[in-house]
């Protein structure tokens, strides 16, 4: 097991990440909203899918509107940017373009028939729009991760109403579903001290 700065720095962000509610009205750099894109942007998928697209909405209108949809919770009106996840759905069918497109990529030459018909066997078994929302949450968790490690403060927004979110920033709803609403900006609270259980009431080692 190798001791360094980067495992040090991970858990300290770790430790430093909590959900802020309530923002200042400090503008986030370019460079920041990119390296937290980016992570998401690089987060693993199942079957190499990347079922996610990130909206990113920084103005004053987008963001009241998606306050509205997220039940009035403040910190959405108030972060510097608004990141909605979607998760794609209707491109995720075997024989869509998209698919095939990433599922080449993945199972490359004479592979891709076998991969192609696990993925069949697969899509027909599961709530696929249900599936992706789940993926898309690997990519926010990486995001507030990444977040937490530039100084930046983000609240993971559980809490709306799908077809409000998708309405205020105009999702196609047969390509996507709403998975998550991630606000990010400056937090005005103080980081609190990390609350969680400990390792013996949520592990078991077999």
């Amino acid at each position: 097991m190798k001791d360094g700065p980067m495992r040090n720095e991970l858990l300290t962000a770790f430790h430093r990440r909590h959900a802020s509610h309530s923002f200042t009205d400090r503008p986030l750099a370019d460079a920041d909203l990119d390296y937290v894109l980016e992570a998401g942007r690089l987060s693993p998928s199942a079957f190499g899918l990347e079922p996610w697209h990130f909206v990113v909405c920084q103005g004053a209108a987008d963001k009241a509107a998606l306050q509205a949809a997220c039940f009035g919770q403040p910190q959405v009106g108030e972060a510097a940017a608004v990141i909605v996840i979607l998760a794609r759905v209707s491109e995720l069918a075997p024989d869509q373009p998209y698919t095939l497109r990433l599922l080449e990529r993945e199972y490359p030459g004479e592979r891709l028939a076998g991969g192609l018909a696990m993925y069949r066997d697969f899509y027909a078994a599961v709530d696929v729009a249900a599936w992706s929302i789940t993926q898309c949450h690997i990519a926010a968790a990486n995001m507030m991760t990444a977040s937490a490690v530039i100084g930046l403060d983000s609240c993971p927004i559980g809490g709306y109403l799908p077809d409000a979110v998708a309405a205020a920033i105009q999702a196609d709803p047969a390509r996507f579903r709403p998975a998550l609403v991630l606000a990010l900006g400056y937090s005005n609270e103080a980081v609190p001290a990390k609350q969680r259980l400990g390792m013996d009431e949520i592990v078991t080692r077999r």
